[in-house]
Order: C-alpha cells, then structure tokens, then sequence
C-alpha cells in the first residue's frame, strides 16, 4: 500500500491525538495573541498619546505581514519541513509580542507588530496541514476544524485575560505573557510531532527516515509492506514547481474557489465584528451590554467551529460549508432586518456567531484537503493570505458604504450577497476537488 493508506488504514492513534492536541493548543495561542492586540492599542494611545492614523497603520501593516508570512511560510515548508516551519513561526511571533512589552514608542511598537504577525501568518497554514498530514482520512475534516477552533477559544481567552490582567498589571505585562506562554510549545512540538511523511518523500530522504517517521506516527505498526518508490513518484512533481502547480490547469479552478470563499468569509466576519457595535448602538445597548454581544458572537464564533467539527464526521465537508453559509446569509437577514432589544439582539449575535463560526470550520476542512499532501502547507499558505487580504478590502469597503450615508442594517444586508456566493462555492468544489487524502 501507499503512505497515505497505511495512514488511512488505520484507527486514529495516541500520537496523532497528541498531534491534533498540540495543533489545538497553538491555535489558541494564536487566537490570543492576535484579539490581546486589540485590546492594548487603546492603552498605548492613552499612554504616549498617539493618533489614531497611527494605530490604523500598526493594524494594517499587521495584517498584510500576515498574508505575506503565510504566503512564503508555506511554500517554505513543503519544500524544508513543516515541524521546523511551525516551530519557527512560534518562536517568531512569541519574541516579536514578548518585546512589544519593551518597547517605549509606537514605531518601535509597529515594526515589532509587524515581525509577530509574520509569524502568525506563518504558524496557521503549515500547522493545519500537519494536523492534516497526521489523521487518517475518516477523521481527517473533523479533526482540522477541530484544531482550528483553537483561534476561536483564543479569542474568547484573550477576552477574558484584557478584562481581568490588564487593568492590574498593565498593557505591558499581558503582552509579555502572551508571547512568552507559546514559546513553551516550540520544545513540545520538536519532541513529539513527526516530521510530514510527503515532505520527507518530496525532498528524497532515505527509506529508513520515512519509515521512522511512520513508526513514530503509529508506534507498533510495521511499515514494511509500504510502497514508497511509488510514493516518492507521485510526490516528485509536486516539488519542481510547487507554487506554480496550485495555478495549473487542473488545479486551478479548485485554487480560485477556496480563494474566493476564503477571501469572502473572512471579509465578512471582519466587516461584522467591526460594525457590530454600532448595531447595539443603534438598538440602544449601553456600552457594557454592547461588550457582552460582542463577547456572545465570539461564543457562538467557538461553538459553531466545534459543531462543524462534529457536523464534519457525518456530513460531506463541500455541502456542509454550502448549508452554513446559506444559513449564515439568512442570519445577516435576520438581524440587520429585525429591530430588537438587548435580549432579542443577544440571541440574534450569538444565532449569528454559530452560523459564521460552523462556516469557518468546514471552510478550513475543505482548504487543507483541496490539495495533495506534498502542497498542503503551500494550498493552505497562500489562501490564508488571500483570506487575510479580503478582510482589509471589507475593512476599506464598509468606510466606502459609511461614507456614502449606507445604514448599518443596508450594509448587513448587502452582505448576504458574497455569503450565497460561498454556498455556490462551495457546490462547485464539491464536483472540482479530487481525493487526495
């Protein structure tokens, strides 16, 4: 048999679990570090009492470091080793967070911000494709959206920390904490996460790494009846070009699609979160019950991930992204449409979260396996970027339609339009992609 039925062939063992554990974990890092940003550049504007143009830029050019560190971070690791990638993306954006804590002027604050996003950019594509590359295939979708929910719960994590630590010990020390806590992990994941098995047999490493690699995946299984002269031929290819095959004829329509719906989900979950508040506002929320909506639309962002991930093991991934998105336009509809109280906008958010959160899941599912394994991290790289990019074109669209006098209920409704797009999407990839493990 090949490598990949030798992987699917068998029940989902303790040292994947480990993996998809570990996975998890770095994804709530990530999700942390990424929403307690948030929170301090209000501190840092009150404390050295700097502009807001400037906080926009720090953001910005935060944002777009992460797009580019996804974009050569995966390419990188498909071609030199995805555990290495990861754990250098971890220590990247740990250091870069932890000296933000030192730093004294919102220059040195932004070119430190900038050095941690790059490797926030890097670390999410390249650690869903190990989680990918370590499943067997019928646990293989649910177990990415599951490790991929760790964003979520660092969001909520990191809300949490921002309303108890900071106002005691100050911006500084949660960011220390936030960058120096992951660094933790770079040891764990050197120690215990396999190298990727297509990596290895793409770079043409000896018989016995890749079938140490194997036993150290699935300890106590023999590897002796697995055929890697035809594993390395099928993962030769791949490696000549490695970017340029995601463009070629026959994966470029599956390449378009999962950019699209990447570059629209996130597009409008970013575009929510921003305009939210105004909604409560508008609806006459007082500033505290406006943080708990918020704070409930992070929750069911969390819980509509985790029921992808159950949803993932019954349900083929394609339909299932296209019934979140159809259901996730409906619940713009319905709360941009429905003029409520803070009870009735509260359940209207959290309705809204879950429905958004189930779409992001199944999203991440169907982006790490549209790929062949030898091209998952660069797959997953680049349409991270591209995600990235949509939510500042949604960020520089919502002024637009502000600007024009739009209301936030026509905004919220126009935005059922790119949703139904995803569905439709998501059916077409459906018929687009191969099976490739």
């Amino acid at each position: 048999m090949s490598v990949q039925e030798f992987i699917d062939s068998t029940p989902m063992g303790p040292r994947q679990r480990l993996v998809a554990l570990l996975g998890l974990a770095v994804m709530v890092a990530e999700g942390l570090d990424i929403t307690i940003a948030s929170f301090v550049y209000p501190h840092v504007m009150r404390d050295w009492g700097t502009w807001m143009s400037a906080v926009t830029t720090t953001v910005t050019a935060g944002v777009l470091s992460m797009a580019v560190g996804g974009a050569v971070a995966g390419p990188l690791a498909d071609r030199y080793g995805r555990k290495s990638m990861a754990a250098a993306g971890i220590l990247v954006f740990g250091v870069g967070t932890a000296a933000m804590s030192l730093a004294t002027t919102i220059e040195v604050l932004a070119v430190l911000r900038v050095v941690a996003c790059a490797g926030l950019g890097a670390v999410a594509p390249v650690v869903m494709a190990i989680v990918a590359d370590s499943t067997p295939a019928v646990r293989r979708a649910p177990v990415v959206a599951l490790a991929f929910s760790g964003i979520a719960a660092g969001t909520v994590a990191g809300g949490l920390l921002a309303s108890t630590v900071l106002p005691d010990f100050g911006w500084p020390a949660v960011l220390a904490l936030c960058g120096l806590a992951p660094l933790l992990l770079v040891p764990l994941v050197m120690a215990y996460v396999p190298e990727s098995v297509s990596v290895l047999l793409a770079r043409g490493r000896p018989d016995e790494q890749i079938h140490r690699s194997l036993a150290v995946l699935l300890p106590g299984r023999d590897t002796s009846h697995v055929d890697l002269t035809r594993a390395r031929h099928d993962e030769r290819q791949p490696l000549r070009k490695i970017g340029a095959v995601l463009l070629s004829r026959s994966l470029a329509p599956t390449t378009i699609l999962v950019w699209l719906c990447y570059f629209v989900l996130l597009g409008v979950v970013y575009l929510l979160l921003n305009y939210l508040p105004l909604m409560a506002g508008r609806a006459g929320l007082t500033a505290a019950r406006t943080g708990t909506v918020i704070g409930l639309f992070g929750a069911g962002t969390l819980g509509g991930q985790l029921l992808a991930s159950f949803g993932l093991r019954r349900y083929d991934r394609f339909r299932f992204l296209a019934v979140a998105s159809a259901v996730s336009a409906l619940a713009v509809c319905v709360t941009a449409a429905v003029e409520t109280g803070h009870t009735g906008m509260s359940v209207l958010v959290l309705v809204l979260g879950t429905c958004l959160g189930s779409s992001m899941g199944a999203l991440q599912a169907v982006g790490a396996l549209a790929y062949p394994p030898a091209l998952r991290a660069t797959g997953m790289g680049w349409t991270s970027g591209v995600g990235r990019i949509g939510t500042l074109a949604s960020g520089l669209l919502g002024g637009v339609m502000i600007g024009a006098g739009w209301g936030i209920s026509r905004i919220f409704l126009v935005l059922c339009v790119p949703l139904a797009l995803t569905s439709t999407a998501a059916l077409l990839l459906r018929n687009e992609v191969r099976p490739t493990g």
